[in-house]
């Protein structure tokens, strides 16, 4: 099967509906962001990030297809014309890279997101795949097709960061808050980037005690999360970050890769590695 063909039946597995429209492939962030795909896929392997190094063990396992979540060269819309204007010295290096191991990476991001097929609907990808691997399918207290809320028994913070580490492979993460505290409502928040006067207020009224973060700034919901705390509330953040939150998902595609293709093809997954080291005093 050809690499254009693998891609054109995983877009087909995906509902393909975002924000209630078709997703437009002319305008979708999910493209093939490097190399031919009218070559046989050896191989698949799939990540969050197709780093240097996910390049360099996709091509030692034999694939020469990466599906990744994010973007290739570190900007949206992963645009290289000022790269290759600049001669940036690493682009250089890995676009070498690339077309020496003659690997395809393909982004999918909206696909995976708009649902892959559950129990007769569809469900978002990324955020099932992190369910299931925390195992916390029976805790789910929100619409199914974007799990990110969870009701549990009372539970420590640091042991839900335990957790985490384990089943994510991460070398540390970040707290903040009543990191003492034992709570009951998580939900996963997506980008705490500013403005984020709707996620305070959904913290307030819903009674959610503890956020898994992706990005997370100083301001808004941080300040927020420590006056809380320092009132006596049991509220807590675990910034665990963007890629280590949603890699999960991508571990979990290889469990539906045989099912959307149809066909047997050599499918792994790398993940693209906890990019935080932490210094403690």
């Amino acid at each position: 099967m050809k690499i254009s063909e693998v891609i054109q039946k995983m877009k087909k597995y995906h509902r393909g509906i975002a924000q209630g429209k078709p997703i437009d492939d002319a305008t979708t962030r999910d493209q093939i962001l490097y190399g031919n795909p009218d070559q046989e896929c050896t191989g698949i392997v799939t990540t969050c990030y197709a780093s240097v190094d996910v390049i360099r063990k996709a091509n030692a396992c034999g694939a020469n297809l990466i599906i990744s979540h994010e973007a290739l060269f570190w900007n949206h819309g992963d645009h290289t014309d000022w790269l290759e204007e600049a001669q940036n010295k690493t682009f250089l290096a890995k676009k070498q890279l690339l077309d020496e191991t003659g690997i395809v990476v393909w982004r999918d991001h909206d696909y995976i997101h708009s649902g892959i097929p559950m129990n007769g609907g569809y469900v978002d990808g990324i955020f099932h795949g992190v369910m299931v691997t925390l195992g916390w399918e029976k805790y789910l207290s929100c619409d199914p097709a974007r799990p990110m809320i969870f009701e549990m028994p009372e539970t420590p913070v640091k042991e839900i960061g335990r957790q985490i580490m384990e089943k994510f492979h991460l070398t540390g993460l970040k707290m903040l808050g009543n990191t003492e505290a034992k709570v009951r409502t998580v939900a996963i928040a997506s980008h705490i980037l500013g403005g984020d006067n709707d996620m305070i207020t959904r913290i307030d009224q819903e009674n959610i005690d503890l956020l898994i973060s992706m990005e997370l700034i100083d301001f808004t919901v941080s300040e927020y999360i420590r006056d809380s705390a320092m009132l006596g509330m049991p509220k807590a953040i675990l910034a665990v970050g963007h890629f280590n939150t949603e890699e999960p998902g991508m571990e979990y595609m290889v469990h539906y890769i045989p099912e959307a293709l149809g066909e047997a093809i050599p499918c792994r997954y790398i993940q693209s590695g906890d990019m935080y080291e932490f210094m403690i005093a």
